[in-house]
């Protein structure tokens, strides 16, 4: 029982003394910052002489964004103008190159037997009519069974229909222009046979005219439709335009989503098919412009700069949105700030300095 009592007085000694004597040991051992110490550091700081740095005064403004895509130019639209009916043709071929209004006839075909057909079908439609009538006229008066006068009106509408096929196969004889483009190809050649699904001439829109870029799954979250895009052509033409889609599916091989601009081409110098670079526009924060040189690391390793704060100095972490020639934009601050350029790795918080601004350096 003594050993165990003299065991038991040994330690609360020792935790006594170590509580009393050692405080400030046992708590910089346990990571605590004492308010005597904090206290004493602010002291230390504010009796040091201040520290000389060189600042510059800055105002938020919106941050200019934008991403960059490869991509080429396409045409606004290209038909294959193909032939609908079988014929040959009889019309003299346009060259490649020539522009054609809307509705303009690329290839007249030879109607063969197609005008009979067309005059067989309307005399069906005629004797169609006749007996008709006289069937009506029998199943009005009771000499004839309903059953028949429904047989004639069938017969009508078929005869009809004959007529409106043969006069549309005529109609398909003049292969016209769908809109107003130039040929990419020769029109078919006098005396060729064209079959359906074979094709007379190709037509190309080129204004205005599409520019195709592809997005990456981080690079589409930003883009809106309607928004400003611009473009440096292989030959170092400027062009600009706005975002006319931005598709919902991805690309099954590489992942990324269809953008199209559309920009204007009215002289038609921007052929289909050209290299491009082009930049969107994404919409801006509000941040600040400043020297990459000025940022730092705090204690805890976060980027940041450092400020003035009634003549000392303030760590604030910061966001990095973009680069420039210029700068980095950051945000992160408030709508001014008087940010350190030069000596804010000698400063800590609460340390007072001596400003000059950049304005009065230079």
């Amino acid at each position: 029982m003594r050993l165990t009592s003299l065991l038991t007085a040994t330690l609360v000694c020792a935790f006594l003394y170590v509580i009393i004597l050692e405080r400030p040991v046992l708590l910089a051992f346990a990571g605590v910052e004492q308010e005597d110490d904090i206290a004493e550091t602010k002291i230390r700081d504010e009796t040091k002489p201040a520290v000389a740095v060189v600042a510059m005064k800055s105002s938020a403004r919106p941050v200019t964004r934008s991403i960059i895509l490869r991509g080429k130019t396409e045409a606004w639209r290209l038909v294959d103008v193909k032939a609908e009916t079988t014929g040959a043709v009889v019309s003299r071929p346009l060259r490649k190159g020539t522009m054609v209004e809307e509705s303009a006839i690329l290839c007249r075909l030879d109607s063969g037997t197609k005008d009979a057909s067309l005059a067989e079908a309307k005399a069906r439609l005629a004797e169609a009519k006749a007996k008709n009538r006289v069937s009506a006229e029998l199943v009005e008066r009771g000499y004839a069974a309903e059953t028949t006068a429904i047989a004639r009106v069938a017969a009508l509408e078929a005869a009809q229909a004959s007529v409106k096929r043969a006069e549309k196969e005529i109609e398909q004889l003049t292969i016209k222009a769908p809109f107003f483009g130039h040929l990419e190809s020769d029109t078919a050649e006098f005396g060729a046979l064209l079959q359906p699904g074979m094709t007379c001439a190709r037509v190309i829109q080129l204004d205005p005219i599409k520019l195709v870029g592809f997005a990456t799954e981080q690079q589409v979250r930003g883009l809106t439709d309607d928004a400003l895009a611009g473009a440096r052509l292989i030959d170092g033409r400027e062009v600009l335009g706005r975002i006319s889609f931005i598709a919902r599916s991805a690309d099954p091989l590489t992942r990324t989503f269809r953008v199209e601009i559309t920009v204007p081409n009215d002289d038609l110098l921007i052929r289909d098919g050209a290299s491009a670079e082009i930049y969107i526009g994404l919409a801006g924060d509000v941040g600040h412009l400043i020297p990459q040189s000025a940022l730092t690391l705090d204690d805890s390793g976060r980027l940041g700069v450092r400020i003035i704060e009634k003549d000392t100095a303030m760590f604030k972490p910061v966001t990095i949105v973009n680069e420039s020639s210029d700068g980095i934009w950051i945000t992160g601050l408030g709508d001014t700030a008087d940010i350190i350029l030069l000596g804010q790795e000698y400063v800590t918080d609460g340390r007072k300095v001596t400003v000059t601004y950049k304005d009065d350096a230079s």
